[in-house]
């Protein structure tokens, strides 16, 4: 398997899991830096290598009037700060072609919504720019689908790629995790994250908003690593049900350590290591 560097953290090839966690969207510069702060003391605590991620817009949302975030101009000085404060990597999402060149010496990785994973011209500008790419697998796609999308990046030259998978449309407003893509997916050489907080999503569930089971993350995060993930994906909140986005399908910070006790523990054991 191709190993994926981020700063001094090597994703993939029987490393150990790495956590990607952050609030869905920034909302005041004042929490995301706590939120990062907490993470980065627990991730130390239990020596997990930690990416911070958040959206500074978010534009695929339900309805015309959620809260998309405070857009790229007052949101992306915010992810730097983070960054630079508690030496951590960052992740966020980019939407739009324009945004591709403003974020690309700030960010550690670029992240392809899952909407976006099919639009050919978006995804190669964004792997022009040689940084970490992690793909959110379309809840539209098959695993073996991904493999299209890989090759659309390693056209460019770029094969520090992460694939991310978040859960399968079934039926209306809800999504169902198949496993055995974990593994399928594992097989074209690349890391695979599994994002447990958008997997229990229920899209568009409330009508103008999109609900959630998050009772179910830490079960489906064992699962997952049970497999042998590389890469765990979690959206967290001080209070997820005050959150401006995604509240319902995020977890609160203060229930993740013991969470994540319990899934480095799993990985340690499928990885084998002492």
């Amino acid at each position: 398997m191709n190993k994926v560097k981020v700063g001094s953290i090597e994703i993939g090839g029987g490393n150990p899991l790495v956590l990607i966690a952050g609030p869905c969207v920034l909302e005041k510069e004042k929490e995301a830096l706590e939120i990062a702060q907490e993470l980065k003391k627990i991730t130390d605590r239990l020596n997990i290598p930690f990416i911070f991620k958040s959206s500074y817009d978010k534009a695929n949302r339900t309805s015309v009037d959620s809260y998309r975030g405070p857009g790229l101009k007052k949101g992306l000085p915010i992810l730097e700060k983070v960054k630079e404060r508690f030496k951590i990597p960052i992740l966020s999402d980019v939407h739009c072609q324009e945004d591709i060149k403003k974020v690309k010496d700030i960010l550690d990785i670029i992240q392809v919504p899952a909407f976006l994973c099919r639009q050919t011209d978006f995804i190669t500008g964004i792997a022009r720019t040689g940084k970490a790419i992690n793909i959110k697998k379309g809840q539209f796609l098959a695993p073996w689908d991904i493999k299209n999308i890989i090759e659309k990046i390693t056209r460019r030259n770029n094969r520090r790629i992460l694939i991310t998978e978040r859960g399968t449309s079934f039926g209306y407003n809800n999504l169902i995790v198949d496993m055995r893509g974990l593994v399928i997916m594992a097989k074209f050489g690349y890391p695979v994250i599994f994002d447990a907080t958008h997997s229990v999503q229920l899209p568009g569930g409330k009508g103008t908003s999109s609900g959630g089971d998050r009772e179910f993350v830490p079960h489906l995060s064992r699962a997952a690593a049970g497999v042998g993930i590389d890469g765990l994906f979690l959206e967290v909140h001080p209070d997820p049900n005050r959150a401006l986005c995604d509240g319902p399908n995020s977890i609160a910070l203060n229930k993740l350590e013991p969470i994540l006790k319990r899934i480095k523990e799993i990985d340690r054991i499928v990885k084998k290591r002492a």
